[in-house]
């Protein structure tokens, strides 16, 4: 229903899209992405990703970390790839940026996050919705009134922390609140960060492109950041209530798929495609990578369920609706700027979209890709997990050829 449209299958698996042509010859969308289909050329599509877990939380912890395990745990036994190059960042040296190096706007923080490295190379955090006109990010730069209580309550900490003994600091809390504080201090006497948070600073022209509501707002931001200088930005798409729930989990008991997608594609696309243009018209597409994914595909064949009859996008309640559920086995992403080639397409599913049948692409060659892009050496770099023992940051995996400059 969006990037690996099959118009050939059976009723029970093709949806009632239809599909539209690209930019770039052959390749075809769904109908409803006419703006990403009209700068194919600016992305390379790749299609043929699978991985091997199922659930929300072991799916994003396969893709985004490498974990083997298959099973559903309630916290990460691996550290993502936004920890873990934050990690080797701050190993590297002190920054000369004022920015936090890694940020996550409404971040994928569910089910992935830091495990063995601590809490001191989790994003800053960037919440609520950044299209209201009420949003502002907390504790960015300082005023008048609140300069000379603030920088005395911090170095009052940072002196009581001192006098600690760091010898009983097993799990490494202090050296947490040491980075949090020197980032405090860094994010409030800085002018530089306050100007990056701030979307007034863009015109209405601007704001406009991307959309006028979260999640076109979201990415702008993300835009404004990597520009200022930090390395590392994740943002999540999710909400409004679609049906019961606020995000793409399209079984049919939350909601109608295809009126959820009708409900959702317009302002998926215009986002996504304002930030791929937007890079490359800035200049920025030799140095920064846009990649855009889920965890995991959904099934190709269409099931059913009764309607809660809650939100948009829900039949009455009691209604049958149809619904797409965890398919893991064959799914799409795209990558735009990086230096990549772009224009391309990588892989193929069968005539149903079941299964990969042409360059099978899994979560280590998704890590060691982006890997790559960082400059990080992923073959040969070790991180010491719970017990200390070293740990390689990918199990295999190699760079996708056509996704490295």
């Amino acid at each position: 229903d969006s990037y690996d449209p099959k118009p050939d299958a059976g009723s029970e698996y093709r949806g009632p899209f239809g599909t539209i042509p690209t930019k770039i010859p052959g390749l075809h969308f769904t109908e409803l992405l006419p703006r990403q289909a009209a700068i194919a050329d600016k992305f390379t599509l790749l299609r043929s990703m699978r991985q091997f877990a199922g659930g929300h939380p072991a799916g994003s912890m396969q893709l985004l970390s490498g974990d083997p395990d298959t099973r559903d745990k309630p916290q990460p036994s691996y550290p993502d790839w936004m920890s873990v190059a934050n990690y080797l960042r701050a190993q590297a040296g002190p920054r000369e940026n004022p920015l936090p190096a890694y940020v996550g706007v409404l971040p994928p923080t569910s089910y992935t996050g830091q495990a063995y490295l601590g809490d001191a190379y989790a994003p800053f955090v960037v919440n609520g919705d950044p299209n209201l006109p009420t949003f502002s990010v907390p504790n960015i730069g300082l005023t008048a009134e609140n300069e000379v209580h603030r920088l005395d309550r911090r170095l009052a900490l940072r002196q009581n922390l001192d006098r600690l003994d760091r010898a009983f600091d097993r799990q490494g809390e202090l050296d947490a609140l040491d980075q949090f504080e020197s980032q405090a201090m860094t994010l409030l006497t800085s002018s530089e960060t306050k100007i990056a948070f701030d979307l007034t600073k863009e015109d209405d022209q601007t704001r406009d492109r991307y959309g006028r509501n979260s999640w076109g707002q979201q990415l702008l931001l993300s835009r404004r950041l990597v520009e200022a200088g930090v390395d590392i930005v994740t943002s999540s798409l999710h909400g409004p209530l679609c049906g019961r729930v606020g995000n793409w989990d399209d079984h049919a008991v939350n909601h109608h798929v295809f009126d959820a997608m009708r409900f959702r594609a317009g302002a998926y696309d215009q986002a996504v495609t304002a930030l791929i243009e937007d890079i490359y018209e800035r200049g920025l597409d030799e140095r920064v990578l846009v990649v855009v994914t889920g965890e995991f595909g959904r099934t190709p064949k269409i099931s059913y369920s009764p309607s809660t009859g809650q939100g948009n996008a829900s039949a009455p309640a009691g209604t049958t609706q149809p619904g797409r559920d965890h398919w893991p086995r064959a799914f799409s992403n795209i990558w735009a700027g990086g230096g990549i080639e772009t224009g391309r397409v990588i892989g193929a599913t069968d005539k149903r979209g079941e299964d990969v049948i042409e360059r099978i692409c899994g979560p280590d060659d998704f890590l060691a890709t982006i890997y790559h892009h960082l400059g990080i050496d992923f073959n040969n770099t070790t991180i010491d997990n719970f017990s200390g023992r070293p740990t390689r940051i990918i199990n295999g995996g190699s760079p996708i050829p056509e996704l490295i400059s």
